[in-house]
């Protein structure tokens, strides 16, 4: 009987020691992007928009599997991957996204089961999510204005003379994010931004602009902004509708203007309407839009030649210019036509610039002629149409 107790302490003996050789579980310790912890009950909002991530395991990393199949960031507004760079240093991986992240976007960092520790032991997968901080704008702009207490073009180099800035103050804007907004006094106020024919010709199109009008002006009728007008591009309110009228180039020498416009009634009768959402369910377009801030987004995509409109971050209108007759269903983008009497400098607040003669009902000079008043912010024209992911986006992180 002792010789059999003794021989099975022995095996118990045994046994433990080869359980305390088995490998360590690869477990999750923590997850931080800069001073920000990622692995928190909620996804945080306030991420650096070039952050370090750093992921911190319980045991040694197998560096061979820190690969970028196993460790993968992911934009969530368009699926893209971020690429990365992945350092290993014991139990810590480093990940650098190699381009700065879009702000006011969310993005989701996925440890696949490929990673394994230094003995071998594969991970368990998890994901963890974050938003950046700020406000979400697509890349690519040509021209950004901000108002940041100046009119200055944050994306290139259409900066105004400071004699094409007359009458504007700025004042506070949407949210405390969004900083400052230009102010202008529907008589005379202007910004004017050189090289409007460049930015009004283009195959592929986007206008954003965030407004606060006053409908007490002109009955509700502004001039928000224009390059040359309708022989360009610009976008006017009034008390029921809104609209981006536009010069599309139909062939090598030859042109037609066209409106996207916005009526809120839902109606689709007219030639080339392919959708319009009737916004009377909601008040109607003067209780969303008057004395409120709004976020327009005007588009045109060549290769489909369809106009869109979104209206704080959803698509109220398409028109398709395949279903007009020619010359429109022949359209190519945008295109500005110079005219006599025609200024070239994108105006900020009215029309078209202060040189323009060629609309006597659009003459910078009379003070009733529909002036812009209210407050403006974030104006962005891209040459490229943004998508409804995007424009969505750019309204809920900046609204």
């Amino acid at each position: 009987m002792k010789i059999m107790a003794v021989t099975m302490v022995a095996g118990l003996i045994i046994l433990n020691a080869c359980k305390d050789d088995d490998p360590a579980p690869l477990n999750l310790s923590a997850v931080t992007a800069d001073d920000v912890d990622l692995n928190g009950a909620s996804a945080p909002t306030n991420v650096a928009s070039k952050p370090v991530i750093k992921v911190t395991f319980s045991t040694n990393v197998d560096a061979a599997t820190a690969t970028s199949s196993n460790i993968v960031l992911t934009r969530n507004f368009d699926s893209a991957v971020e690429p990365t760079t992945i350092a290993v240093t014991d139990n810590i991986v480093t990940i650098t996204p190699t381009n700065s992240l879009y702000t006011g976007a969310q993005y989701t960092l996925s440890l696949n089961a490929g990673l394994a520790s230094k003995d071998g032991v594969s991970f368990t997968p998890i994901t963890r999510s974050f938003s950046t901080a700020g406000t979400f704008a697509p890349a690519g702009a040509v021209a950004y204005f901000n108002f940041e207490s100046n009119a200055n073009d944050q994306a290139g180099s259409n900066n105004p003379a400071s004699s094409d800035i007359v009458d504007i103050s700025y004042a506070d804007g949407r949210n405390s994010a969004s900083g400052k907004a230009a102010s202008f006094n529907g008589t005379t106020s202007i910004i004017e931004i050189p090289n409007g024919a460049t930015l009004a010709t283009t195959t592929d199109f986007t206008l954003s602009v965030w407004i606060k009008p006053d409908s007490s002006a002109h009955h509700g009728g502004n001039f928000v902004l224009g390059a040359g007008g309708f022989n360009g591009f610009e976008f006017e309110i009034n008390k029921n509708d809104a609209k981006m009228a536009a010069q599309y180039a139909t062939g090598a020498s030859s042109s037609a203007s066209q409106d996207l416009w916005l009526d809120g009634t839902g109606n689709v009768g007219f030639v080339g309407w392919t959708f319009s959402k009737d916004l009377t369910a909601s008040g109607g377009f003067a209780s969303i839009v008057q004395q409120k801030w709004s976020h327009f987004v005007f588009t045109y995509e060549a290769a489909t030649k369809i106009g869109t409109i979104y209206l704080n971050g959803e698509k109220v209108k398409t028109q398709d210019f395949n279903l007009y007759d020619a010359p429109l269903k022949n359209a190519t983008g945008l295109k500005f036509n110079a005219a006599a009497g025609v200024g070239s400098k994108l105006a900020l607040g009215f029309y078209s610039d202060r040189t323009t003669t060629a609309y006597d009902w659009a003459v910078y000079t009379n003070t009733s002629a529909n002036h812009y008043k209210g407050l403006m912010d974030d104006v962005h024209i891209y040459h490229q149409a943004l998508p409804a992911s995007m424009v969505t986006l750019m309204y809920n992180s900046g609204k």
